[in-house]
């Protein structure tokens, strides 16, 4: 039996406004709105204080492009060409504290997977850099989350007891909760979902040491004996 757990990269273990910042300079020189960034920055930080019933920061961005008239060509091409700028001075992120610390100790038990919908060319330099990429068994890119969350929780499952990890619910919780998975929602909307998950927390840091316990309980427990209760963090 092997344990394993899927992370989410944006707003999970990558933290800070930079690539949303550069994806909304990337819209502003297409759609010719200089205003445009401070606009939607003011509504990124609006969605971030609870204001907004966006699923996450691109969602709020994309939304305002689009009452601009912008096109899905156009916001695709300003997404692709802000996620080149990833970890720059012009895209800046951090990890969550204790992020290689914390991999290391649940890896004793699990096998740590990345999952996410963006690209893998701006991310492995990145985690190359926080010194954490050795610290996944696997990476998954351009993943067409929901859908494509799909055959890897199932694979997984094959093996043993699943935790998914992420801040959007629908696109990373969502498919693994059909499918019978534990999973920990993370981010902005962790306090406000009236989602049932196993865990939330306002970072995945806050949830350290639930998903440790819980990756220590699954790695001595059958997968049907594996309790998937709700735990709310104090401090999300």
């Amino acid at each position: 039996m092997t344990v394993t757990i899927v992370l989410d990269f944006d707003g999970t273990i990558a933290l800070g406004a930079g690539p949303l910042e550069a994806f909304a300079r990337a819209v502003s020189t297409a759609v010719d709105d200089a205003g445009f960034v401070i606009r939607a920055m003011d509504a990124v930080a609006a969605f971030e204080r609870g204001e907004s019933e966006a699923r996450d920061g691109y969602d709020v961005i994309n939304t305002l492009a689009q009452q601009q008239g912008a096109t899905a060509d156009v916001l695709e091409g300003a997404y692709q060409s802000s996620r080149a700028l990833l970890g720059s001075e012009h895209a800046m992120i951090g990890p969550p504290a204790g992020l290689a610390d914390f991999l290391s100790r649940i890896r004793v038990d699990a096998r740590v997977v990345l999952a996410t919908n963006a690209p893998g060319a701006g991310i492995r330099p990145v985690l190359e850099r926080w010194r954490v990429a050795d610290l996944f068994n696997e990476m998954h890119f351009t993943v067409g989350k929901p859908t494509g969350l799909f055959p890897l929780i199932r694979a997984a499952a094959a093996d043993g007891p699943v935790l998914s990890v992420g801040d959007i619910f629908e696109f990373d919780l969502a498919p693994a909760a059909e499918l019978g998975a534990a999973t920990a929602l993370v981010g902005a909307t962790a306090q406000r979902s009236t989602a049932t998950v196993t865990m939330r927390g306002r970072t995945i840091a806050d949830l350290y040491g639930d998903i440790e316990a819980w990756t220590a309980h699954a790695a001595s427990s059958s997968p049907a004996s594996t309790t998937l209760t709700e735990r709310h963090d104090p401090h999300a």
